[in-house]
């Protein structure tokens, strides 16, 4: 079997070639390793080349609500009043720790979304002389 690192742009899409042309290789046959192995080089270089960024917080908040037919409502226990559901919705008032321990238990939210919050910006107020 003679298989060579992806180390390359080239490399990479001759070996997605490759992949293809051996999809309909059966298990445990010697293009079924093959095909295996290729896979496995081209997932590495995936996922140093080509990673996937996280959606950030309120994304997968309203993708599990959309996803569960979930409400504001249904919300309330981990997030708080409604009016605080609205506002993380609105992106004008950030998760806490504990908001989102409760959306990961609650509605099986991953963490790691959750924890890559757009923070909303403060608007410094001006005051303009009497």
């Amino acid at each position: 079997m003679d298989i060579h690192p992806v180390k390359s742009d080239a490399d990479y899409r001759r070996t997605l070639q490759e992949i293809e042309t051996l999809m309909t290789a059966g298990p445990g046959s010697e293009e079924g390793d093959r095909l295996d192995v290729l896979v496995t080089l081209v997932e590495a270089y995936e996922r140093q080349h080509f990673p996937l960024d996280l959606p950030d917080a309120v994304e997968a908040i309203k993708f599990r609500m959309e996803q569960q037919g979930l409400t504001v409502d249904d919300l309330v226990p981990a997030i708080g009043r409604k009016n605080r559901v609205y506002e993380i919705l609105a992106r004008k008032r950030p998760l806490t720790v504990r908001m989102m321990q409760a959306l990961s238990q609650q509605f099986a939210i991953p963490a790691e979304s959750l924890l890559n919050q757009q923070v909303p910006r403060r608007t410094a107020s001006v005051r303009r002389p009497a």
